[in-house]
């Protein structure tokens, strides 16, 4: 078999081009301290690296929508706290401003005092994020949710709308808390219906509770409810809107409870005959309203000094504590929802851990084995250019 010299010098060649690849690609993954830099290190590992590497990047941006929901819900429940705080003054301010000792000017120093401490909770619940969004807005972030109306109420203008935030697989947290949840549909402490005291009342009496207990025959309406003398005690008389009697009880005991048109009334206290008060259905009431209505109690003449007036007190004091118990809640939603994802956070923390325990196990180069193989290589390397270069410097004139 002839052996040309240009194929001796052709596979002579070859040979020493592999060996510098083979040595250039153990100093490059020695370079970078990974085994597999392409899938044609190790396909089969370079597979599974693609999916560990493709898994902490979804934990990764799960990490993110984590940091942006606890970082809402953290400010939101921050600011509610500071509506607790706020509630509880004002709560003080009333019941000092109830003092039957003071002049009406004292009186009307502390509804200035309570108009000022309003307008600072007002403040709250338009409270905007760094991006400039009212953060109580419910899905209308754009919009300021609480304003003044034309009759001095505050109304409500955002929605109930939840902000969800995906933080894991099939997980997606709450990262709002609706303005209507935190401040103003807290429930009804009477129940079902709320009360009107009349400027008429004499005797010290309050509504306990108005609960509908029978839907089928249920009539919502407004009702007065007037205390008649009998000679020996009183009577009461029931009318609708229309003037229809609903239902008369003879001898009224305040003990006992008044049940008509599936509706439950409780009473404490004693009435008096010629006293008369109406109630009205309504389901909810707002912390505002409730701060509205007691500023304007305090600015009355007769605040404190009349039944009516301690009657209005006592309403007065159970909305405020209703709303109170609604913003707590409101408060208890936002720290669970901060709880909930500070676990899933502890969670991704962990996953990437072993992903990434996984992906050094797969990727990361054995050094002194690397070091060991580079040397081996580089030592074929140096042989093949020796003999290529003894080979190559030979000629047959040297044998003539």
């Amino acid at each position: 078999m002839r052996i040309s010299t240009g194929q001796m010098f052709q596979q002579s060649t070859n040979s020493i081009l592999e060996k510098q690849s083979a040595t250039n690609s153990i100093m490059g993954q020695i370079s970078s301290g990974k085994r597999v830099e392409t899938a044609g290190d190790d396909p089969v590992a370079a597979i599974a690296i693609d999916n560990l590497k493709q898994k902490n990047t979804l934990v990764e941006q799960y990490e993110k929508n984590i940091d942006y929901a606890t970082n809402h819900l953290a400010i939101s429940e921050s600011k509610i706290g500071s509506t607790e705080t706020l509630i509880a003054s004002m709560r003080e301010q009333l019941l000092r401003g109830a003092n039957g000792s003071l002049s009406s000017n004292e009186r009307q120093m502390i509804a200035d005092e309570m108009k000022q401490s309003l307008e600072e909770l007002l403040s709250i619940a338009n409270s905007q994020d760094e991006s400039g969004n009212y953060m109580f807005a419910g899905t209308k972030t754009n919009d300021q949710p609480f304003a003044f109306d034309a009759s001095g109420e505050i109304v409500y203008s955002g929605d109930s709308g939840i902000r969800k935030s995906v933080v894991a697989s099939g997980i997606a947290m709450t990262t709002n808390i609706p303005g209507d949840t935190a401040f103003m549909n807290a429930a009804n402490p009477l129940g079902d219906y709320g009360v009107n005291y009349l400027s008429s009342q004499q005797g010290e009496f309050n509504l306990s509770s108005a609960k509908i207990t029978d839907e089928t025959s249920h009539v919502a309406d407004t009702y007065t409810f007037n205390f008649i003398a009998n000679g020996a005690g009183v009577d009461l008389q029931v009318v609708d809107s229309a003037g229809t009697v609903a239902t008369t009880v003879t001898n009224f005991d305040a003990t006992s409870s008044v049940s008509f048109n599936g509706i439950e009334v409780k009473l404490t206290g004693t009435p008096e005959a010629g006293d008369s008060f109406t109630i009205e259905p309504k389901e909810n009431v707002s912390i505002f309203d409730a701060f509205n209505q007691a500023i304007a109690f305090l600015e009355s003449s007769d605040a404190t000094t009349t039944a009516q007036s301690k009657s209005q007190l006592a309403q007065l004091l159970n909305d405020i504590d209703s709303g109170q118990n609604q913003v707590s809640t409101a408060r208890s939603i936002a720290g669970n929802n901060l709880k909930g994802l500070e676990s899933i956070s502890s969670n991704h923390s962990e996953e990437k851990i072993i992903n990434s325990s996984a992906l050094s196990m797969l990727e990361d180069l054995d050094l002194a084995e690397a070091i060991t193989e580079f040397e081996k290589q580089q030592l074929a390397l140096n042989a093949v250019s020796s003999v290529f270069s003894t080979v190559g410097s030979l000629s047959l004139f040297d044998y003539i």
